[in-house]
């Protein structure tokens, strides 16, 4: 019966995808251009030269410069300061990769790397000031308050985060205190290594944004009088669902508040890409989706005062 039930979603989803070939393919390409236009060329960069700051000593002049001042704010260790910095800067799902990156190679806690995704795997401040504050607005005077809204919530809800994993402790452990920098010189072995761990993460990035720009492409048309639908489709890919919440409530006080918590919460694609981030790390994803959800409907509560006072 449990075979039954699971197999279901998977052959209602193949007979769909049977009867709208031309939606899975727009979708499908809609999704491969969208990873190879903006999502490759913004998001492998940072992955390669995370991997060589992990493998080649980075980390340790990161941690050095920023490490007392983000132990201060985030009671972080000195190591976990480079997830903050990743995940503010980089865009999903850079926080959470850099994070599963740390707490496989023994360079923070578990609990650390926990706490750190729950509050540093965001969307990259480019893509807020060019695709939503440009591009989906127009409007620049939106521009500052955006920005202050989707860095600050998860920068303040730290605060009540951190509770659950510091567990009486001031701040995390520094793992590396009394151990010997095992890093090395950068050489081709290590470029060769690194390039081949962050090709198969970007990889897997387009794929779960190819694979979700399929899903809101095939209801089609059926979504404009389904009020259910048209609620469910932009929750599961965060750029696409920009569009579709700005092109379905015109009125500003209505779609911006919306549009932050979409972003800040990232969707359903970005939480996928997350998951897959984190395997090697054996990090749990539904305390994240839980903080992300909290965090959205701050930035959306935050979003209408603003709409509505200024």
């Amino acid at each position: 019966m449990k075979q039954l039930l699971s197999g279901l979603p998977v052959l209602v989803l193949f007979l769909a995808m049977l009867f709208s070939p031309k939606a899975v393919f727009e979708g499908a390409e809609s999704g491969l251009l969208l990873w190879f236009q903006v999502v490759f060329p913004t998001l492998f960069p940072f992955m390669l030269v995370s991997g060589l700051m992990l493998s080649g000593g980075g980390l340790v002049v990161i941690s050095r410069i920023f490490g007392r001042l983000f132990s201060t704010l985030f009671a972080t260790s000195p190591n976990g300061s480079f997830a903050v910095i990743a995940g503010f800067l980089c865009g999903y799902p850079m926080g959470a990769k850099v994070s599963a990156d740390l707490v496989r190679s023994g360079r923070i806690s578990r609990d650390e790397g926990a706490y750190l995704l729950s509050f540093c795997n965001n969307t990259s401040p480019i893509f807020i000031m060019n695709f939503i504050v440009w591009k989906t607005f127009d409007r620049e005077e939106l521009m500052i308050p955006t920005l202050l809204i989707l860095i600050g919530v998860p920068a303040f809800l730290s605060l009540f985060f951190r509770r659950f994993y510091l567990k009486g402790r001031k701040k995390f452990p520094d793992l590396s205190e009394g151990k010997r920098d095992n890093a090395k010189l950068l050489n081709f072995e290590m470029l060769d290594s690194c390039l081949a761990d962050s090709f198969e993460s970007i990889v897997k990035v387009g794929l779960y944004i190819i694979f979700f720009s399929i899903l809101i492409a095939l209801p089609g048309k059926l979504s404009a009088g389904h009020p259910l639908l048209a609620g469910i489709l932009p929750t599961l890919e965060m750029t696409n669902g920009i569009l579709m919440i700005h092109k379905a409530a015109p009125d500003l006080t209505v779609s911006y508040p919306l549009i932050l918590g979409l972003t800040s919460f990232g969707g359903f694609c970005s939480a996928a890409q997350t998951k897959c981030m984190l395997k090697a790390a054996s990090l749990p994803i539904l305390p994240y989706i839980i903080q992300k959800l909290t965090a959205a409907a701050a930035a959306s509560l935050l979003g209408i005062v603003y709409m509505h006072v200024f």
